[in-house]
Formats: C-alpha cells, sequence, structure tokens
C-alpha cells in the first residue's frame, strides 16, 4: 500500500494537486485495503486519512495500519468540514466518474464555506491507471480465480444436456466456482443458447437447450477482491464440419483469437492490438457481426483499464492483465465468443485460462 500511495502523490505532484478524496469503492481498496462497502479516503502530499462511519471503524484499524481513522455520521456537511480543516488545500481533487451531481454539489458548497481559496479538480483516473499495471501478488490472486473458472467450467460443461434451461446452467456454473472457493461471482453468469446467442449479454433464461445450437458461456471468479472472466461456446452433437455455419464462424473466431495473443506486443495501443483479429472477421465476411471490443483489463473489477478496442489509446506495458474475446453475432441464429486472460509478460502475452475450446 505504501508504494502504492507514493506512486499516487507523484501524479498528484505532476497535476499540481494538493490532495484527492477518493470514493470509488475499488480505488478505496486498492490504496488501503480496506474492504468495507462505505467510506472515503482522503490523500494528500503528506497525509492519508480513511474516513468511515461507527459499522467499520475497527476494520479499517486492522486493515489499513498505515491510516489515520476519521469517524463519520450523518451528512457530509456534518462531517467533511473537520476532514479538511487543518489541511492546506489549494487545488482538491476528486473522482469525477465516481461523484454525483448532488454529491459535487454539496462538496464546492463545504468546501466555499469552510476552505476559501481551495478550488475542487475533477481527477477521473488517475487511481484506475496505478490499478491497471498489476503487481506480482495481484497477478497471483487473478490466476487463482482463473483456475477456479476453468475448473467449474469443465466440471460443467460435460453435464450440459438438451432439455436443461439456460437458468438451470448457469446455477450449476455458479455453484461449482464457489465450491472451489470463489467469493460471490464477480458478474452475472451468461448462459446463452442458440438465439439468444447473438446476443453479447444476454440473461439467462427459462429456455431449454437443443442439440445443434451454439451455448455461449460467459463466466467468472472471484479471489482476495481480484477477478476472472471467461467465455467458451459449447455445441451439443457434432455438426458436420464443411456444411455447418457453426465451424466457419467458430473457426474464424478462433484463430482471430489465437492471431491476436500470438501478436499482441508490449508498447501496442489497445486499438493497435485489436485491428488485426478485428480484419481477420472482416475479411472473413464477418465484420458487421462483431461489435464490441476485442478486450478489457480484469482486476478489482470484471472492467476496468484498459480498454482493448477501436479508438483505445491505452499503452499495454509490462503486468497488465486483459482479456481477448472476439465474437461474431449473427441475428435469428446465435453466436460464439471465445475469451482467455492474458498478462502481459516480457514484453508479450502470457494465457492464464487453460479451460479446453
Amino acid at each position: 500500500m505504501k508504494n502504492r500511495i507514493r506512486k499516487l502523490r507523484d501524479k498528484l505532484d505532476e497535476k499540481g494537486l494538493d490532495g484527492i478524496l477518493i470514493s470509488q469503492a475499488n480505488n478505496r481498496r486498492y490504496l488501503s485495503g480496506f474492504d468495507g462497502s462505505a467510506g472515503y479516503l482522503l490523500i494528500t502530499l503528506k497525509s492519508s486519512v480513511l474516513a468511515t462511519d461507527f459499522r467499520y471503524t475497527e476494520q479499517a484499524k486492522a486493515q489499513a495500519p498505515k491510516y489515520e481513522i476519521f469517524q463519520i455520521s450523518g451528512r457530509m456537511a456534518e462531517w467533511f468540514p473537520g476532514l479538511v480543516a487543518d489541511l492546506n488545500l489549494s487545488k482538491l481533487g476528486f473522482e469525477a466518474e465516481d461523484v454525483t451531481f448532488t454529491m459535487h454539489r454539496e462538496l464546492s458548497r463545504i468546501v466555499r464555506k469552510v476552505k476559501a481559496g481551495t478550488r475542487l479538480v475533477p481527477a477521473g483516473g488517475l487511481v484506475e491507471s496505478l490499478r491497471a499495471v498489476k503487481e506480482p501478488e495481484e497477478i497471483g490472486l487473478i490466476t487463482r480465480a482463473v483456475e477456479i473458472a476453468d475448473k467449474a467450467f469443465e466440471d460443467v460443461e460435460g453435464n450440459i444436456k438438451a432439455g436443461m434451461t439456460e437458468k438451470e446452467i448457469a446455477w450449476e456454473l455458479e455453484k461449482a466456482v464457489r465450491e472451489q472457493g470463489s467469493q460471490a461471482v464477480p458478474f452475472d453468469i451468461i448462459v446463452a443458447s442458440g438465439p439468444n446467442a447473438a446476443l453479447p449479454h444476454h440473461k439467462p433464461s427459462e429456455r431449454k437447450i437443443k442439440t445443434q445450437e451454439p451455448i455461449v458461456i460467459d463466466m467468472g471468479a472471484k479471489v482476495g477482491g481480484y477477478c476472472s472472466d471467461l467465455s467458451r461456446t459449447v455445441y451439443l452433437n457434432i455438426p458436420p464440419y464443411k456444411e455447418d455455419i457453426y465451424n466457419r464462424v467458430y473457426d474464424t473466431v478462433l484463430g482471430a483469437q489465437l492471431a491476436a495473443i500470438a501478436m499482441i506486443r508490449e508498447g501496442m495501443t489497445g486499438e493497435e492490438a485489436d485491428h488485426l483479429p478485428r480484419l481477420m472477421i472482416q475479411d472473413a465476411g464477418f465484420g458487421d457481426a462483431f461489435g464490441h471490443a476485442l478486450g478489457h483489463g480484469v482486476g478489482l473489477a470484471a472492467h476496468e483499464m484498459p480498454r482493448v478496442g477501436p479508438n483505445s489509446k491505452d499503452i499495454l506495458t509490462e503486468g497488465m492483465v486483459f482479456s481477448v474475446e472476439p465474437g461474431i453475432y449473427l441475428s435469428g441464429w446465435g453466436g460464439v465468443r471465445i475469451e482467455d486472460l492474458v498478462v502481459m509478460e516480457n514484453g508479450k502475452t502470457r494465457v492464464l485460462s487453460k479451460a479446453k475450446k
């Protein structure tokens, strides 16, 4: 935590900020270790304060021993003045993506009244950019979450039968990851069969699985707060190879995914990494059917920096963990998505996911 705070202070100094109010939950956890559901961090160039209410003060003392614990209660107007009164703050950053209009208005009113001359400055993305590069311990937790999801998928996949509903399969997958040691699943598991597989974020329904149709499964696990993300597409009964559209779509997606994993290198932008697999899918005649980004960062959140997709200027660097998940979705028929997590290591990607394809 000390190293993370030092890096954040370097960024504050670069931006000309005297401090920053951290309100986003994952950023709060990343910088302090405190995983309670309520609280704020106030980090200046010299001090670190964790403000939380009575329910969490003992937990905060245990999880964030390097922080001064400031107990709060009631509305922000009742406690925020005491938090900032003795601090020399000219420019105070806030997380613009997390702070609501109402909260910003209240903060502005308090600051004008208590700290004349202090200016609130939007400072979104500072902590997220630090979180994008994972430390070895973080990669270890993500790897364990990947292993749990891999094992759960393979345990359940072999038992999928025609007549089961999408909801039944999703529940079996969730049970399996929990029995393997996962915390609560990081996102709702997707099981999308037949025409539903054309919906990238379909919610499992009572639809019964049929033979000879695609079934997209998207699932993850969580260990120590860190997530995994895995997608596989399966098919009950082997289709005739030359005639069946499933094989053409699946082979196109798999080829694009393997090519992306092989060619992505450190220093590329997210847009550059997305380009080759997207071009392969376009050349196969399915360009309009690949409508989402190639991938996204994974860590304390299932979706975080870097963004790997069109128009992304995020630079892929050593220690980043992100998904590689091309897909093709055909309305009325279904779709195919294949997703692995990779870590940027020694200038290239190393695949973490091991579940069979």
